[in-house]
């Protein structure tokens, strides 16, 4: 199905809404207890479960909308279903909080093999938005590498030693805010980098 384009508006609501969901459901049933064939479950628990299937549903909506979906919203939305099933099944919410561990962290080996090789997996994504020359596309590479360990670590540290409630909030808000702002320094930090695009003769 070929790619079209959608409301930039509408495109960020399907894609960060289910989250903003699920920290909204979280907040509502967080104190409550619910038992399902005989077995209790956190509202933490629930609000994991209900945010399967809002995430599905918002990707369908984007993937009829577009045509497409990204590698990383596919991987992601493997992630939540079989780590959300796993908290279900075993009742224990500590495999839906490592799930973001392991996402930033299969990120980073990703990026780092990359590395390794010698190449930018990183430009292959996202060269035909921000053209670049090679050397800045393996200086954003590292740094982003370092970015997602970091982000892994500090998801294991958080979830291991803090509250639910705090995990919540900074899952919901705090990563994704780090995440973008240090995407923003880097593209402005490697400006010098970019490549032009020849302006085209006027007739």
């Amino acid at each position: 199905m070929k790619e079209k384009t959608i409301n930039p508006v509408l495109k960020q609501v399907l894609e960060l809404g289910p989250t903003v969901a699920f920290f909204l459901i979280y907040l509502r049933i967080k104190d409550d207890t619910f038992t399902f064939a005989g077995t209790e479950y956190s509202g933490f628990i629930v609000a994991a479960l209900v945010f399967i299937p809002i995430l599905l549903i918002a990707m369908g909506i984007l993937w009829a909308l577009t045509g497409k979906l990204s590698r990383m919203q596919v991987f992601t939305a493997f992630m939540v279903i079989f780590f959300g099933g796993l908290t279900a099944y075993f009742n224990d919410d500590r495999f839906f909080k490592m799930k973001t561990s392991i996402v930033y962290g299969v990120m980073a080996g990703l990026l780092g093999i990359g590395l390794l090789r010698g190449q930018s997996y990183l430009q292959y994504v996202m060269e035909e938005m921000m053209p670049m020359q090679p050397e800045g596309w393996m200086i954003f590479t590292r740094r982003l590498t370092f970015m997602f360990i970091g982000l892994a670590v500090a998801n294991e540290i958080i979830w291991r030693t803090q509250s639910t409630d705090l995990w919540v909030k900074l899952e919901t808000f705090a990563f994704p805010a780090v995440l973008f702002v240090f995407l923003w320094v880097q593209i402005i930090g490697l400006q010098r980098y970019l490549i032009e695009e020849p302006e085209k003769a006027e007739d």
